[in-house]
């Protein structure tokens, strides 16, 4: 895809509360598996079961999101969740799985989905969200706050944010 071509298509994307679009889910699930659960060992049914109690729940997470370009495809994703596997379960929510396909960054789609959650989850009146990242500066640029490093529940060293 040339240059102008991804501009306009990340552009035109459009972010998907999958809360709204059920019809989503299993290319959803796979995806999510795709990017982050082959890596990490995390099944995709995991992924499919989290996305299916986001939909048919009514408490503020799971929360799954897509960003899905003109074309149809899943180019940006991210959920909220409990706790991203990590010492700390008092730190909740967690925005999880943050991926934009590599063809799209530098676009402003990550700040933009994570713009919507973090105001989806204001409007059900939590006022803190948490992550956590092996980035350094990437975050910041969208007002979130190194808090410090918390260990991972395989017991690796974790950078711990979050916006209020």
């Amino acid at each position: 895809m040339k240059k102008n071509e991804v501009r306009e298509a990340a552009s035109g994307c459009d972010i998907k509360d999958l809360r709204g679009t059920p019809q989503l889910r299993e290319a959803a699930a796979r995806w999510f598996y795709e990017k982050w659960g082959v890596a990490e060992g995390v099944p995709e049914q995991e992924y499919l079961d989290s996305i299916d109690s986001s939909i048919k729940g009514d408490a503020p997470f799971p929360r799954w999101y897509v960003v899905v370009s003109r074309d149809g495809d899943i180019i940006a994703g991210a959920g909220v969740i409990d706790n991203d596997f990590h010492e700390r379960k008092d730190l909740a929510p967690n925005i999880c799985a943050l991926y934009v396909e590599p063809e799209f960054r530098c676009h402003g789609i990550a700040g933009c989905l994570l713009e919507k959650i973090c105001g989806d989850m204001k409007q059900e009146s939590i006022e803190a969200m948490y992550l956590v990242t092996d980035h350094t500066g990437f975050y910041e640029r969208y007002g979130w706050e190194f808090m410090g490093m918390v260990k991972s529940e395989d017991g690796g060293d974790l950078r711990m944010y979050v916006r209020k």
